[in-house]
């Protein structure tokens, strides 16, 4: 690979819009890679300004970052997901995206019960104890859904 294929994390930053801090996490989370050039500055390949469109185009359709990691894992050796890998992976997906579809729905049909109404713990609230959830985890009020409370 010459030096001419690789990218600054400044450069890889303008052309993806995204943050260096925000480049630096994937990379520690194992999402991208990087080499490191002899004075330690990472340096990466083009093909991780795809790998991080994959990973953005994900996260906007609700996929939480273990599953884009393990999506990305599904891939050999590393490598940047092509356009059969994304139907492959996005058919996987569809089950849950459209769960996540009919709860919103649910929501919007129930919103204009709730505002302002200020119950947030009340059985009946479908904004923080949706179906009575919060029910099953003990008495009292309960305002975070026992994943978001770990």
């Amino acid at each position: 690979m010459q030096t001419s294929d690789l990218l600054s994390i400044g450069e890889v930053a303008a052309r993806s819009g995204l943050a260096a801090s925000a480049i630096r996490f994937y990379e520690a989370h194992g999402l991208i890679s990087s080499v490191r050039t002899t004075g330690n500055q990472r340096r990466f390949r083009r093909s991780t300004l795809r790998r991080l469109a994959f990973i953005r185009s994900a996260q906007r359709v609700g996929l939480s970052l273990e599953e884009i990691t393990a999506a990305l894992s599904t891939l050999p050796e590393g490598r940047t997901p092509t356009r059969t890998d994304w139907a492959r992976l996005s058919e996987n997906w569809r089950p849950r995206i459209d769960e996540q579809i009919q709860r919103l729905i649910r929501l919007r049909d129930q919103l204009d019960s709730c505002i302002g109404c200020g119950c947030l713990s009340l059985q009946r609230c479908a904004l923080q104890n949706p179906d009575d959830k919060a029910a099953a985890t003990g008495v009292g009020a309960r305002y975070l859904e026992p994943e978001a409370a770990q």
